[in-house]
């Protein structure tokens, strides 16, 4: 695979280079091909070359289908931090959700029935709303699959969850259509957008206030003058610096997003969406961004890494005989558990696997104490998702970061995990349908991102 100035860029040394050693013409950004990723024994080649050619596009297939489309989301939820917030009025942040015939009646209906027992359910009950009720469950379930249901919803509380999540039964909860709601440029942006994005970054990364991030709008020069943000970056515990890049991660994937399904035409007959490469350029060059892009494309790089180390652990779940991808139509079903189980089995194949038991490594007391204190903060971050005043924006945000969470709760899930039964129902691991098609979803939004840049890639080489 040829890699131009964009991939190359990845590998420098920026504190250590002139603008004139990284950046030359339509020449690459610098020559150093070998350097590993930060914090993770890979390099970007190996991500590219494996997601590109062998993952992405069977997430793509699997990501069109009815399971995984159709996503139930309050979007009526207030801030529970400020209250001066302000909702966009422009029509691409607006989410059209779906009629309420609209979704089929197997996604309808609650959300325990993805197993064999939960499938006993009759099918006048499939289409009545009163089976979403624990009551109406209780009654045709086996005794064990009753306490497991408990045990489900007790376990929406516990410390394994890293997430807020939506009351699925809240008379405001919808369901969206995600292929016809899409991720893309939506005009949402200034004061208000990075307001959101510093309550992040300056109050739930670990962050003190004496360090500025570079590049923040709303501190005009103020960035990281002498490298202190990097100096601070690196001398950070391996647990809270790796929260910083995952967040950062989401961050440089959103903007990817942003850039590849940018509005380029918007008159009376026709409204044409597509690469944007110069608000690429503005995000991540190294020569306009002083080095920080090229440290924003690597961080996503690094969540990638850590969501596909969760889809591979997740696989023993996935694969027990309980378990289905249920929406009504059998044959439709087996189909996509079986692709489901390629791709999990595909990202098991991984060579280089990002390494969680490098965290929270350290004596038992302050490790869970530290583990503790990160699991809030990104619980904190999922409950700022209800502060965007972009509509759309707010349905994308909301999925990725419990994609995340979700992610986050499997890496630290291993040993429940893997004392799962293979027919009976999962009591000490449980994930909802919610979770579930979050979780594909965010990784299918962070893959799309990494093939993005080879397109990217393309337009800069032409363009020269």
């Amino acid at each position: 695979m040829m890699l131009t100035s964009l991939f190359l860029m990845l590998f420098c040394t920026f504190p250590h280079r002139s603008s004139q050693d990284t950046v030359s013409g339509a020449g690459t950004y610098c020559h150093q091909l070998t350097e590993l990723l930060e914090d993770c024994a890979c390099d970007v080649e190996t991500i590219q070359e494996f997601n590109n050619k062998k993952l992405f596009p069977k997430v793509q297939e699997l990501l069109k289908n009815d399971y995984f489309r159709y996503y139930k989301v309050n979007l009526k939820k207030p801030c529970p931090f400020w209250t001066d917030n302000s909702h966009c009025g422009l029509r691409d942040c607006a989410v059209k959700p779906c009629e309420p015939n609209g979704v089929p009646a197997g996604i309808r209906s609650e959300s325990f029935k993805y197993t064999k027992d939960a499938n006993t359910i009759s099918p006048h009950d499939r289409e009545c709303e009163t089976a979403e009720k624990l009551g109406a469950v209780n009654e045709s379930l086996s005794e064990e699959t009753k306490q497991a249901v408990l045990d489900w919803n007790r376990h929406d509380d516990s410390t394994d969850n890293f997430c807020e999540i939506d009351d699925e039964q809240s008379p405001d909860a919808e369901y969206v259509d995600l292929l016809l709601n899409p991720e893309r440029y939506t005009g949402y942006k200034g004061r208000e957008a990075w307001k959101i994005w510093n309550s992040i970054y300056d109050e739930n990364c670990f962050k003190p206030n004496s360090v500025r991030r570079p590049l923040n709008p709303l501190f005009p020069g103020r960035g990281d003058e002498g490298g202190t943000f990097q100096s601070w970056l690196q001398d950070l515990c391996l647990e809270k610096r790796s929260f910083y890049r995952t967040i950062s991660g989401l961050h440089t994937s959103i903007n990817i997003h942003l850039s590849a399904r940018y509005l380029l035409q918007d008159t009376w007959y026709e409204r044409k969406w597509g690469h944007n490469v110069t608000e690429f350029k503005q995000r991540f060059d190294a020569q306009i961004t002083t080095g920080e892009g090229p440290r924003r494309l690597q961080n996503l790089y690094f969540l990638y890494l850590l969501e596909l180390r969760a889809l591979a652990k997740a696989l023993p779940f996935f694969e027990r005989s309980a378990f289905q991808l249920y929406t009504g139509n059998e044959a439709v079903d087996t189909r996509n558990k079986n692709i489901l189980l390629e791709i999990l089995s595909l990202a098991k194949s991984f060579p280089s696997h990002f390494d969680e038991h490098s965290l929270f490594a350290g004596e038992k007391k302050e490790s869970e104490n530290l583990k503790e204190e990160f699991r809030l903060h990104f619980k904190n971050i999922s409950r700022i998702m209800d502060c965007i005043g972009c509509f759309k924006c707010r349905l994308w945000g909301k999925l990725q970061v419990q994609g995340l969470g979700t992610a986050l709760k499997i890496l630290f899930s291993e040993k429940q995990i893997n004392s799962l039964s293979d027919s009976g129902p999962a009591q000490r691991f449980h994930l909802t349908r919610q979770d579930i098609v979050a979780l594909l979803n965010a990784f299918g939004r962070i893959s799309t991102s990494v093939w993005e840049l080879q397109n990217f890639t393309e337009l800069l080489k032409s363009a020269h």
